[in-house]
């Protein structure tokens, strides 16, 4: 079974405190940070992530990105997040395939599970995130101690090249 995960780009930087607070100086920065994450998750958790930005408002969008091996969509000018998210759960669900919906909007997730999506409100997500963050941490740890009994040791600096190209970072 695939799953797939479609996270309303706003709706969690809205909801979460860290990146909340960071909207209020840095647009740009919160969302880098939350693809940034997302991409954590998808490599930890095995799943494929999108994340949505509601662009409706915005001429001239309506783009679709690949960073850190993740998809990234804004919405095109007079489609909301929600309509896109609504759009990719009909498109994406099937019998071998569950998607998760991420978002805080109480109508959107009773839209969607009506669908036959999941959903999972951005605390929810937030608190996944943090259980991935803390694995990949102890990975690294021991990806670490086992460096060290190797017969060929790899140092710090290129213990970190290797997690940044495992994680698609350049």
């Amino acid at each position: 079974m695939k799953d797939i995960l479609l996270v309303d780009g706003y709706n969690v930087i809205g909801d979460w405190p860290e990146l909340k607070e960071l909207k209020e100086y840095d647009l740009a920065g919160a969302r880098d940070k939350l693809i940034q994450d997302m991409a954590e998750y998808q490599a930890f958790k095995g799943w494929t992530v999108k994340v949505i930005f509601d662009a409706h408002m915005v001429p001239g969008l309506g783009k679709k990105y690949h960073d850190f091996l993740l998809d990234v969509i804004y919405t095109k000018e007079k489609e909301t997040a929600d309509e896109r998210i609504e759009r990719l759960v009909s498109e994406l669900k099937n019998v071998e395939t569950r998607v998760h919906v991420a978002t805080s909007d109480y109508a959107e997730q009773s839209h969607i599970f009506g669908s036959g999506a999941l959903r999972k409100s951005s605390r929810e997500l937030r608190l996944e995130m943090q259980v991935v963050k803390d694995g990949i941490a102890r990975r690294v740890r021991e990806q670490r101690e086992e460096n060290k009994r190797s017969e060929l040791p790899l140092s710090d600096e290129l213990t970190k090249i290797f997690d940044k190209w495992r994680r698609g970072d350049r």
